[in-house]
């Protein structure tokens, strides 16, 4: 399939092959070409240009597509999501909007533990076909890269269901996935007293099953208080590494936890939440590759403070943005309501969220080699929007849906 686009309002979002994350005031510029021209062939990206230079034959391609007032931007690449899951928690939403704070309805059975008890009396195909749904839906949306995570689980069998449910939506979907074993959620009620024996079974029962099956390409943890302690998420990760498995952190949503210090320790590829962020956890921010994923929907839903992203953007650091997509504590994986979010409630600039839902998002997968930005060489994973007045229309309209077509390697 080739495809040919002609002037294009603005091509935004181009970056040369050696960028492969944006940091600080950089966060702020996107690169942009004016009545453009892009094509498409075997599913990535050929050429660009503007019109004024064209340099192709539009009858050489099978599909010409004339996309006068739209914009062409990078798909939405959302590298953090808990898409497998089993069942709503709309009664929780009720309970918190009766006064009941996150941490009381995990204490009394609900949270992860809730999700957790759903799905391991789910069958794999009903896990998959309600996953499948889902991610037909974020595609919908404009989603073109995602990771998903396990950590609905909690035993062997449950959580190798849902990696093994996440392997199928990889062999069975164009959209790039990336799998995150996160048996590290929550603690069993068997284990609520006896943390070291739960994970024992993760490094000594899961782990190895998952490496043998090649389940994950990520292991990760909810380091925070009631969850997972510093020490702990430290023998998770370096049990993972022995596998080859890269880590990710959920770090410092409720509390400064050291999350975000273990996570650099360990060379983590993201540290997601990051609610809490004081100088000592920029501080260690600063000295590392490891990029903050900010999910402001989840503290949207169930009421929490924001990120500071400001602070952060002015630290010189890098951020993603990302859904949080899962039925507890943000039911949504819309990317286009995450960018409208980061305008409003984080002060992102339109630029800024746009940016850090594409090539920091990529990043945040280590796929920044193949999609996140209009490159050539790159998946055509792309947006193509309806006619809109400028890029900053589309985190401001955030009731309206400005997207006309998703592309996926250029389908």
């Amino acid at each position: 399939m080739t495809t040919l686009f002609t002037h294009i309002k603005s091509l935004s979002g181009i970056l040369d092959h050696h960028i492969e994350w944006l940091k600080g005031k950089d966060l702020a510029t996107i690169n942009s070409i004016e009545n453009a021209w892009l094509s498409i062939r075997d599913g990535k990206i050929e050429d660009f240009g503007s019109m004024d230079n064209i340099n192709v034959d539009a009858s050489h391609y099978d599909e010409h597509i004339n996309a006068e007032g739209k914009f062409i931007i990078p798909a939405w690449c959302d590298s953090h999501t808990h898409l497998v899951y089993a069942g709503s928690r709309e009664l929780e939403f009720v309970d918190r909007i009766k006064g009941l704070p996150y941490e009381e309805i995990a204490k009394r059975g609900g949270g992860i533990l809730n999700s957790a008890k759903r799905l391991q009396s789910a069958s794999e195909d009903e896990l998959f076909d309600t996953a499948w749904e889902r991610l037909q839906e974020v595609k919908s949306f404009g989603t073109a890269a995602i990771e998903i995570k396990s950590g609905y689980g909690l035993n062997t069998e449950s959580e190798l269901k849902m990696l093994r449910v996440i392997k199928r939506l990889k062999e069975n979907s164009d959209v790039l996935i990336k799998s995150n074993f996160l048996a590290a959620h929550a603690f069993p009620m068997k284990f609520k007293e006896n943390h070291q024996g739960y994970v024992d079974i993760i490094i000594n029962e899961m782990l190895p099953q998952v490496a043998s099956e090649g389940l994950a390409d990520y292991i990760d943890a909810f380091c925070e208080f009631g969850f997972f302690s510093v020490d702990e998420t430290a023998q998770i990760l370096e049990a993972g590494a022995k596998y080859g498995l890269k880590p990710k952190i959920h770090a410092n949503q409720l509390n400064y936890s050291g999350g975000i210090q273990v996570g650099v320790k360990y060379n983590a590829i993201s540290v997601d939440h990051l609610e809490c962020v004081g100088e000592e956890e920029l501080a260690c921010l600063q000295n590392s590759n490891t990029i903050g994923t900010l999910l402001p929907s989840a503290a949207f839903f169930i009421n929490l403070a924001y990120q500071p992203a400001r602070k952060m953007i002015d630290a010189g650091l890098g951020l993603a943005l990302a859904s949080d997509y899962n039925p507890g504590t943000s039911p949504s994986g819309n990317m286009n309501f995450i960018a409208s979010l980061a305008c409003t409630q984080l002060k992102m600039l339109p630029e800024e969220a746009i940016n850090a839902c594409t090539i920091n998002g990529a990043y945040a997968m280590e796929l920044q080699g193949v999609c996140g930005s209009i490159t050539r060489g790159k998946y055509a994973n792309l947006i193509l929007t309806k006619k809109i007045p400028s890029l900053a229309y589309i985190p401001y309209s955030f009731g309206n849906n400005c997207i006309e077509r998703v592309f996926v390697k250029g389908n």
